[in-house]
Order: C-alpha cells, then structure tokens, then sequence
C-alpha cells in the first residue's frame, strides 16, 4: 500500500487543485441592518456543457476514521464541485494532478473546522471523508446534460494519515 501523510489545509498549498472556503481573509461587510456579516464571493462555480447549471445539495456523510484507503478518485469534466460544512467536523480532501488524463502525485490535506473547499473543474479528487463525526455539507456542482463523472482506481491503494 502506497503511504501518504495528510497536511493542514491552506489556500497556497491548496490553490492548484481549486480554492478554500473560510472567512478569514474574504472581502466582507455588514448586511442587514449591521446584524449580519456578508463574507462575498469566496469562489468561483465553474460549470460548462450543454444546457448546464449550478446547483446547491446537501451532502449528509458517516465519519471515517484515520488512516483512511483510497482506492480511487474522481473528476469533474463539467463543473467545479464545492463542499461547505455546516458544521465544525474536520474532513479529508485528497487531490491528485494530472498528467495525460491519468492521476498522479496524490496529496491529502486536512480542513480545519469551517473550511470548505471548492474543488476546480476537472481536477482528480478522493470521495467526501469526514473525520470527526457525522457530517452534513452543503454541495455547489454541476447539473446538465452529460456525463459529469470520471473514476480512476489505483494500482496500489493509497492510505493517508
């Protein structure tokens, strides 16, 4: 089994594979009537193809517990997939680069509580992983017509800790 450690999640060592979710650094200001903070526009949905959308789900997931198997990921070809938690659990993003349609030089990293990632359009991925607990997330992807997924499974499983 191929051995890969998780890292702390961070917009500069993230910022290949898309773009962190969290409110410290974004452009914000008070909205109604002072009583609410607005942080605005922390990404960018990316969506192409024939007759095409973003849309919002909620995602609910079991924990998993370290280390964690990856025997595979995924990409989008369509649209960037963005996953927010509505709670503080941490979770496992595990991104991969791509050389010729082929996944390689995984790296897996660990949210802190209330980061969320988006994840770019077309970029290798491991599944939704949380860690500390069930899990709910709020999801913006992709809907239209077309086939929106592409799995790729490891010769040799990956394990991260």
């Amino acid at each position: 089994m191929n051995k890969l450690k998780a890292s702390q999640l961070s917009q500069d060592v993230f910022g290949e594979y898309g773009q962190v979710i969290q409110k410290g650094g974004a452009k914000s200001f008070p909205i109604n009537a002072g009583n609410c903070t607005r942080y605005h526009d922390l990404v960018t949905i990316d969506v192409t193809g024939e007759e095409c959308r973003p849309i919002v789900s909620i995602v609910s997931g079991k924990p998993y517990d370290l280390p964690v198997e990856v025997p595979m990921v995924e990409r989008h070809p369509f649209g960037s997939q963005a996953f927010i938690p509505t709670g503080n659990n941490r979770f496992l993003v595990v991104v991969c680069r791509d050389v010729d349609g082929v996944p390689v030089e995984p790296k897996a990293f660990i949210t802190s509580p209330g980061q969320g990632v988006n994840i770019a359009r077309n970029v290798w991925h491991g599944i939704l992983t949380p860690l500390d607990g069930q899990s709910d997330f709020v999801v913006v992807d992709w809907a239209g017509k077309g086939v929106n997924l592409e799995e790729h499974f490891f010769e040799t499983p990956y394990q991260v800790s």
